[in-house]
């Protein structure tokens, strides 16, 4: 006989939505409660809980910590493409050519792709600006591609994409930055070349969390991130965005996020989504 699946109630869902943001800035609504149900059933399973109530004193005891981030890992979104909105690419091109004199002479440029999924934005960052540079892995340049959930940074460090992940990567480039490799099932996979991994880190970052990188960046993608969060974590985020930049750095949003009067921040739009860092 089939065992009856644990119901989330509503106590349980506030709970969950309380827990959820506090530790990454995630909102949920209750309007997502079936959806956050079927997601977390297979925690109660794994961790032989009966039901929601007995999975939030668990989750909310000391004892329980680690779930936490199994917990943000199982509700976050982690949904990505090869060389999603090109326009940020082709402008990621043109601000590192501008910066290829001082980099030919030494200089540093940094890349940061916050809320990276599975690693497919950082990796068409790369791969674009190994096609244009092709000198580029033994310069100063370097990406940083962080997420909250562990799970997505264990598989993009690995590096190995099911075929299912590739749709926008052409041929030409799957064989010139791209080795074919048998995937875990068996079908047909492909692992990123040494030139990519050589250009490209994968951290675990919660973005509410204090950041622990030291140096300016000349660029940072986050895009189809802060779509999750609340107008108040969103304007916490700006500021610091700021700071992380360089002057005239660039930051880059999703397609449906924007900072409200940037000036004020110390951004001005260079393009659709696109923000410059101001020089004050």
């Amino acid at each position: 006989m089939t065992q009856p699946q644990a119901h989330l109630d509503k106590i349980s869902f506030r709970a969950i939505a309380d827990l959820a943001y506090r530790e990454s800035g995630l909102t949920l609504v209750e309007e997502k409660a079936t959806m956050i149900q079927s997601r977390l059933r297979h925690r109660l399973r794994a961790l032989k809980i009966n039901d929601f109530p007995d999975y939030c004193s668990y989750v909310e005891s000391e004892w329980g910590r680690g779930e936490r981030k199994q917990l943000i890992s199982a509700l976050t979104t982690n949904v990505s493409h090869f060389f999603r909105e090109n326009h940020h690419f082709d402008a990621l091109c043109d601000h590192v050519r501008a910066a290829m004199p001082s980099l030919r002479n030494g200089g540093r440029f940094r890349i940061w792709s916050a809320g990276c999924s599975n690693g497919q934005e950082a990796i068409s960052a790369a791969i674009r600006l190994l096609h244009f540079f092709p000198d580029i892995a033994d310069l100063d340049l370097r990406i940083l591609a962080t997420d909250i959930d562990p799970a997505v940074i264990k598989f993009a460090r690995q590096g190995t994409y099911p075929l299912k992940y590739l749709s926008g990567v052409t041929k030409p480039t799957l064989t010139k930055y791209f080795i074919r490799t048998p995937g875990q099932d068996g079908t047909e996979a492909f692992s990123v070349g040494p030139n990519l991994k050589k250009l490209v880190r994968f951290n675990e970052l919660n973005l509410l969390a204090p950041w622990p990188m030291r140096g300016q960046f000349d660029v940072i993608f986050c895009r189809n991130v802060v779509i999750y969060f609340d107008l108040a974590t969103q304007t916490g985020l700006w500021p610091r965005f700021r700071e992380m930049l360089a002057p005239h750095g660039l930051l880059f949003l999703g397609h449906s996020e924007r900072i409200s009067d940037p000036a004020t921040i110390g951004f001005t739009c260079f393009a659709p989504t696109t923000y410059r860092r101001l020089p004050v």
